[in-house]
């Protein structure tokens, strides 16, 4: 957004009287914001697929074909962009997105496709425990002073910070209803600092007789809860403090409580937020399951995203859709009810919000959304694609406890540049 005032404004300020020694101090007000604009840090809402989507029944649709599934096809806001009819609200709001269309990865097992779209790095190799895309984003954009985490999981233990240590592990919010209830103390101002002292001393002594780096994690977790809990911005956390007509816009699904959650916490100064919907292993039952699944998806990430656009956070709010895995293009024949298995080749993933270029479809798949006819996304184009986006040097190293440089982002990637 440009702040400084265009030609045909400053004409209008000139007719009006208000140039030279008058405007002068404005012009550095408006620079100011202006620039303040342009460094504003960016955040990601990570909403999880946990089981990896069906993506020929929700954002890559093939119907009329032998394996097309009973869904029919709905305009979005983008002339040519076609989705699933059961996400209608998403299809409004189109033009803030993009589909990605070719994902196509390595892992078709849920453990380790999951640790790979999480870390940008496949599980095992080169024997770390590679941190996740919230803790990267934790480390490199968000504030090591506040009280609030930079990183909070909603609805599941998220991958977590792995050699980036414990100052960038997520706080996980099991029930986005209840918050984080631990925060809460019966005890007064006086009797809390006392206990943190007493707590504090007993700490020192552990640390100077036990393993430095084992006492270090723990002394800075606590440290972490105990600056939370005296913190007022965890009221964030409280969805009982939202008003009871902006929150129905969410529905009524612990997914949907999650991304008003995770509204309340961006706006709060959280760096990044994961929302996990489960569900979606659709080996049986594929289309009941996906229709439910996906009403849930419709109401409560459309009501993220129209916030985040009401309240000036769209832009500087990546908000990522995705899950381990596409499904197979083929209906199995597991039962009365069938469904669709695992399928790394060829999936989608979607993004909207985040100064990215909206209407957009990337990447194709052939006739039945079963092989990636025109730009292949793998995972590090990916992660290289989000610390784009975001604000972060995907070549950039950190090191690891043994000293070893490692790169957020592994050589070969291939960001999509269509987006920025």
């Amino acid at each position: 957004m440009n702040l400084l005032p265009t030609r045909r404004e400053m004409l209008k300020l000139s007719a009006a009287g208000v140039t030279g020694a008058a405007f002068s101090g404005w012009l550095n007000v408006l620079a100011a914001r202006a620039a303040e604009t342009r460094q504003r840090t960016k955040s990601v809402v990570l909403l999880w697929m946990d089981g990896g989507p069906s993506h020929k029944d929700t954002w890559d649709l093939r119907p009329g074909t032998d394996h097309g599934g009973p869904y029919r096809e709905i305009n979005t806001s983008v002339n040519g962009i076609r989705i699933s009819e059961h996400l209608p609200k998403m299809g409004e709001l189109m033009n803030h997105g993009a589909i990605l269309r070719s994902m196509s990865t390595a892992e078709g097992a849920h453990a380790r496709a999951k640790y790979n779209l999480h870390t940008g790095y496949r599980e095992g190799v080169g024997g770390l425990v590679y941190p996740s895309m919230g803790a990267i984003v934790a480390k490199e954009l968000g504030s090591q002073e506040a009280a609030m985490p930079n990183f909070v999981s909603v609805g599941n233990r998220s991958y977590g910070a792995g050699f980036l240590g414990p100052r960038h592990q997520p706080l996980i919010v099991n029930d986005p209803a209840r918050g984080v209830e631990n925060l809460r103390s019966t005890l007064n101002t006086q009797q809390f600092d006392n206990r943190v002292g007493l707590l504090d001393e007993l700490e020192q002594g552990f640390h100077r007789t036990h393993q430095a780096s084992l006492t270090q994690a723990h002394r800075t977790t606590v440290n972490r809860a105990v600056t939370l809990m005296r913190d007022t911005g965890t009221a964030a956390f409280d969805l009982s403090r939202e008003p009871a007509a902006s929150r129905a816009g969410y529905g009524t699904s612990k997914f949907g409580e999650g991304c008003l959650l995770a509204r309340r916490l961006i706006e709060a100064g959280v760096s990044f937020v994961e929302v996990t919907l489960g569900g979606w292993d659709t080996h049986q039952d594929n289309f009941d399951r996906v229709k439910n699944l996906s009403t849930q998806v419709d109401s409560g990430m459309s009501q993220l995203i129209k916030d985040l656009k009401d309240r000036g956070l769209l832009d500087t709010t990546l908000v990522i859709w995705m899950g381990e895995f596409g499904r197979t293009p083929r209906i199995n024949a597991r039962g009365p009810k069938p469904g669709r298995d695992h399928y790394p080749r060829a999936w989608s993933a979607a993004m909207f919000g985040g100064g990215i270029k909206g209407g957009q479809v990337i990447g194709r798949t052939d006739a039945e959304a079963a092989t990636v006819a025109e730009r292949p996304i793998s995972t590090l184009d990916f992660m290289a694609t989000v610390c784009n986006i975001v604000g972060i040097d995907h070549n950039k190293q950190n090191h690891a406890p043994n000293g070893r440089p490692v790169r957020i982002v592994d050589r070969g990637s291939n960001p999509i540049t269509q987006l920025l």
